[in-house]
């Protein structure tokens, strides 16, 4: 037996048209074709694959076992193509192809899902690339040209090389369960005391920080590169540790969290920076998003009531690990 054929696209849209309009007759019809051209193009396609596609016995058009398998390849193929026609229409207009976009972990996740919505909405046919990573990692794989954009947490500087624009900020709350000794505690929490006990740490996977350390007052830390995880410890008693005020505002309010009055730190500010290196500046639709991030920057989390006297510094409790993180 010889080997199938190469079928053209013209023949495989047909064969789909007679599936979706159930008969050769109403194919033909949404196709501005005869009915005699369409049982032709049909004929030619099972030559060219050398089985049969409908089963000829019987009034309606069905599907033999092989055209039922072979209908999703040719959906598919059909699409595929659609979808580089369109691509090519955008690339003509002067759309990039794709967008790469690294997010602190700390940015709100109902607030980043809504902006990605936006962009496939506005840009259907434009790859968005998206990366969620902590600190100094973020700033990295911008500076290393992985990702075009970023939207940084709280850094120290950052060089000429970069464009920084305030985004704004959120508020992070320290917190344990209510089984953890600390969330046990009436009233303000010296900062001896905090210290016995061990603290959850988020972990920069970057190198640009390596060796320091902020808002760090416990004797023992477990370092995590996952915000998920560290809530998932948190809520079973395995520490405390600060946290976004948004991600656990309904824990605290129902009491699996308590927020933690700690002499050192009762909520504070996580800043946020949308970034981008100024000699590779992002496309029409990346600066689409970044825009859209700067408009929408004021439906941030409402900030919770800030102690008086702040203290200097990151009020977040991270450690800078000197790991080096993996585009």
């Amino acid at each position: 037996m010889r080997d199938p054929g190469l079928p053209t696209l013209d023949q495989l849209r047909v064969f789909v048209a007679v599936i979706d309009c159930g008969s050769f007759s109403r194919a033909a019809a949404e196709l501005h074709r005869t009915q005699s051209v369409v049982s032709y193009t049909i004929a030619n396609l099972e030559a060219q694959l050398n089985v049969p596609l409908f089963d000829r016995s019987k009034r309606k058009p069905t599907l033999t076992e092989a055209g039922k398998a072979l209908l999703a390849d040719a959906r598919t193929v059909g699409m595929k193509v659609d979808a580089m026609r369109a691509r090519a229409k955008t690339l003509s207009l002067g759309l990039e192809a794709e967008v790469s976009i690294v997010v602190d972990v700390m940015f709100p996740n109902c607030q980043l899902v809504l902006a990605l919505q936006a962009f496939q909405q506005q840009f259907p046919t434009v790859s968005l690339r998206l990366r969620i990573e902590a600190l100094g990692a973020v700033k990295h794989l911008v500076a290393e040209r992985v990702c075009q954009i970023g939207i940084a947490g709280p850094m120290l500087d950052f060089p000429d090389i970069f464009q920084a624009q305030q985004l704004g900020y959120i508020t992070m709350i320290p917190v344990a369960a209510p089984s953890h000794p600390l969330g046990q505690m009436q009233g303000t929490i010296p900062t001896e005391v905090a210290r016995d006990y061990t603290q959850l740490v988020l972990t920069d996977r970057s190198q640009l920080t390596a060796g320091q350390n902020f808002g760090v007052v416990a004797l023992r830390d477990w370092r995590l590169g996952d915000l998920g995880a560290k809530h998932m410890l948190l809520l079973n008693g395995l520490g405390w540790g600060s946290m976004p005020e948004e991600m656990v505002r309904a824990d605290v309010r129902e009491g699996r969290l308590m927020h933690l009055q700690l002499e050192h730190l009762t909520a504070g500010q996580y800043s946020l920076h949308m970034i981008n290196r100024i000699d590779d500046a992002p496309g029409p639709a990346g600066r689409w998003l970044m825009h859209y991030f700067l408009e929408h920057a004021a439906e941030l989390a409402t900030p919770s009531k800030m102690p008086e006297n702040p203290p200097p510094g990151l009020p977040e409790d991270t450690q800078f690990a000197e790991q080096t993180a993996t585009p």
